[in-house]
């Protein structure tokens, strides 16, 4: 055969005669060639959302801009994801292709939103789980600390705060509980897959302090709501009995006190609460601020005066949260302890004047805000008697309750 110039040639060599059956039975190596090669593994990424990121930062090294422009437009009718939260959980997977296969964002703790992929287009979709809601009897004994005895009842630390919350006004849960004092309650539980997630109400609660016993009942009317006593009066009275949730007293109300900064005796005409810096202080009543700022030896102060010849004081503070001339009503987040002005420490110095006079705030007989109308006495009576009998005598089983998303 002749070849002209230019011309190339391509041998393709055949073997004269394919494996057989049995000879490729025989080669695994070579059987294996002759199958198609598998899709590479999905690509998975999961995580929860970080401090000062977007959903650029953390998409970025598995997903393109354009695509990260359209999983957000997807979404957004449902969900703004430029708003992603720090702590909330996500996943993506990624196809063979390289192209976002799914991605799924805890929005709360009951929502998910969900993209995902259906041929050339993305579809987006919440889903909404619900709790499963019990009513639960607890109930524990003193013997260091309120918190240490909601833990020895296998509780957390949230059921002690909402506990000394209802009973604020009555208990100064610094300086009066005892050890031998107990407490029990009727508290809704939030479950979620078998978990405690968070308490909901509580429905019923009692406190007892060796021959006294305080009862609280929760009540929601249309002209009432909050907690009352059994005789449809309000727990709520118009003064906390502190400022702070949890802290000790460092020094009491006094006429003779020796000053630790000016090294004489002078009266000490207030309570201080000794607490880390930063620890927030809630205005003690409705009223309005009359000083949010520097005050001699007090440091940083805020006065609020409230009605009925009534003002209170909270010296040393490390932030003031409000301003002269506002309004503020009780347990407004109005600063935090701090030790700016004469102080040696961190703590709160609380005061209290009634009609110019300081007066001991400890000592003070608060009054109540106004009891049950006659118009709901009877709905009223009717919730008292249900969920008292939730506390019983003794053990009393959990009582279930239709599930609810809340």
């Amino acid at each position: 055969m002749r070849l002209s110039a230019g011309s190339a040639v391509v041998l393709l060599l055949l073997p004269t005669q394919l494996p057989t059956a049995m000879e490729q039975a025989a080669s695994p190596a070579a059987a294996a060639s002759l199958l198609p090669l598998p899709p590479p593994p999905l690509k998975t990424v999961s995580g929860t959302i970080g401090r000062n990121t977007n959903l650029a930062s953390v998409l970025g090294a598995t997903l393109s801009p354009a695509v990260i422009h359209r999983l957000v437009e997807t979404a957004r009718p449902l969900h703004d994801l430029a708003r992603i939260s720090v702590g909330h959980p996500f996943s993506l997977v990624v196809g063979h292709d390289g192209f976002l296969s799914n991605f799924s964002y805890a929005i709360d703790e009951l929502r998910t939103l969900r993209v995902s992929r259906k041929g050339d287009a993305l579809e987006a979709e919440v889903t909404t789980r619900t709790y499963d809601q019990r009513t639960e009897v607890v109930s524990g004994v003193i013997s260091s600390s309120l918190f240490g005895a909601v833990n020895d009842a296998g509780e957390q630390d949230q059921l002690a705060l909402d506990l000394a919350e209802i009973f604020a006004w009555d208990i100064d849960f610094h300086t009066e509980l005892q050890k031998g004092d107990s407490f029990k309650v009727a508290v809704e539980k939030m479950y979620l897959d078998g978990r405690l997630s968070r308490y909901g109400r509580i429905l019923s609660a009692e406190f007892v302090q060796g021959d006294r016993t305080l009862r609280a009942v929760r009540f929601e009317g249309d002209r009432s709501h909050g907690y009352y006593a059994p005789d449809g009066k309000p727990l709520r009275k118009a003064f906390l009995r502190s400022p702070l949730k949890f802290s000790r007293i460092s020094s009491g109300f006094t006429h003779s006190r020796f000053h630790p900064i000016l090294k004489k005796v002078r009266p000490h005409l207030g309570v201080d609460y000794a607490a880390p810096v930063g620890t927030p202080i809630m205005a003690s009543g409705d009223g309005v601020v009359v000083l949010a700022g520097w005050d001699g030896g007090y440091g940083k102060t805020v006065k609020i005066r409230h009605p009925n010849g009534y003002q209170t004081l909270y010296g040393h503070l490390s932030r003031i949260n409000v301003k002269r001339g506002q309004r503020v009503a009780q347990e407004t987040y109005i600063g935090s302890v701090g030790m700016t002005g004469l102080a040696t420490g961190p703590h709160l110095d609380y005061r209290m004047i009634k009609n110019g006079v300081f007066v001991n705030p400890l000592k003070i007989q608060s009054p109540r805000a106004e009891p049950v109308p006659r118009a709901e006495r009877a709905a009223f009576e009717a919730t008292r008697d249900r969920v008292l009998a939730l506390l019983g005598d003794g053990a009393t089983p959990a009582v279930r309750t239709a599930s609810a998303a809340r």
